[in-house]
């Protein structure tokens, strides 16, 4: 009954600078979601400038509907510089900032580098108005 499936890009395979192995997994994943919404962690802290810009490129040719920053697991979270970096691939599709989103300041920074959504787990004092104090 899933409308969306988030999968964690094989960052092993990245590092190896495997494009062709993401490219085909992410393809693979899609194939099996049908109609319904791809988004694919990058977990971008993990990752150099290079990385993601491949890696993205690699999701977008394989299909994928969103590419996200994090799974909230990693040393850090969602980074302006690599949003945009990802949105300059995913021109016409989706990009998800995820973690470390902790302020309105911090969501209008994000939706300007081109995220159409926000990862957070301080949505409530985000939506009054308030800044997180959470690590993450």
């Amino acid at each position: 009954g899933a409308d969306e499936i988030d999968m964690v890009l094989n960052i092993g395979k990245v590092k190896e600078h495997d494009y062709d192995f993401i490219e085909e997994e992410v393809r693979q994943v899609k194939k099996a979601c049908g109609d319904h919404t791809l988004k694919v962690i990058l977990e971008t802290c993990y990752l150099t400038k290079e990385e993601i810009e491949n890696a993205s490129k690699a999701c977008y040719r394989a299909g994928a509907d969103f590419v996200k920053t994090s799974t909230g697991f990693g040393t850090s979270g969602a980074l302006v510089e690599d949003v945009k970096l990802m949105k300059s691939i995913f021109v016409d599709r989706e990009v998800k900032a995820s973690g470390g989103v902790r302020s309105a300041e911090d969501v209008a920074k994000m939706v300007e580098a081109g995220a159409t959504r926000i990862g957070t787990s301080s949505g409530v004092k985000l939506m009054k108005g308030l800044t997180s104090d959470s690590d993450y």
